[in-house]
């Protein structure tokens, strides 16, 4: 019964059930002690709550970690240590990432685990593959519902497009990718991977202008992270 009316008022006051679950195995020596651990325990279940719904929200299309990515075919500038990477701090800096190399060398792997990791700290992340998001834009415009989605990307703090390049977009691919692109200058990261070198951006969109725009708010508050190793699908493929 106590237990009951303990639940009702938590959620009169918007604490959630979590006292009512935890308060009869909380140990202590003074009622201050007993107030700080409860209070504590509420506090860090509604942070790891927030992050877990955090990267339900990214919508990633795989779970990758961190802990068992190799570093050691992935050349990082000067300008970026391993371990300011791993502590998003270019996310704080709203600076951007372009993760380049061959297929297969762990691009997407390393965008989406840092893509968790930034979750995980508690950073709001959208993930698209480049496609994806084009044609996703182009419905909503046609259906006049693409206010949801520039809504969404406003409340963002990191933006990753995954397989940049890989599919050439006709003019309003184009435009709305540099609509998206410059959403997110100086506002928000972006984090895209790719396969393309820059100078042969513009064989994949239709406006060498536009080309020419989105590489220019790319690139100002970007960094490089080169992945020059053998492809790992290819390297562990049972036709070997």
């Amino acid at each position: 019964m106590k237990r009951e009316l303990i639940r009702e008022l938590c959620r009169t006051l918007r604490l959630g059930t979590r006292i009512s679950e935890v308060y009869q195995d909380i140990e202590a020596e003074t009622r201050e002690e007993f107030l700080i651990k409860l209070l504590t325990d509420t506090v860090e279940k509604r942070a790891a709550d927030r992050k877990n719904r955090h990267i339900r929200q990214a919508k990633f299309d795989l779970m990758k970690s961190l802990d068992n990515f190799d570093f050691s075919a992935v050349t990082l500038p000067d300008s970026l240590g391993k371990e300011e990477l791993l502590a998003c701090h270019f996310v704080k800096h709203k600076q951007n990432l372009i993760l380049y190399g061959r297929p297969g060398t762990g691009k997407t792997h390393l965008a989406i685990a840092l893509g968790i990791e930034a979750c995980k700290h508690d950073y709001k992340v959208m993930y698209y593959k480049t496609a994806r998001l084009v044609n996703d834009l182009a419905l909503a415009r046609k259906e006049k519902t693409d206010g949801v989605f520039w809504k969404k990307l406003g409340r963002a703090d990191l933006l990753i497009l995954d397989e940049w390049g890989y599919i050439p977009f006709e003019r309003m691919g184009t435009q709305l990718l540099f609509e998206a692109v410059s959403d997110c200058y100086e506002k928000r990261s972006v984090i895209i991977t790719t396969n393309l070198p820059f100078d042969e951006w513009n064989t994949i969109f239709y406006d060498q202008k536009l080309t020419a725009a989105i590489l220019d708010r790319l690139v100002h508050h970007a960094v490089l992270l080169l992945h020059d190793g053998p492809s790992y699908r290819l390297k562990h493929s049972s036709m070997q």
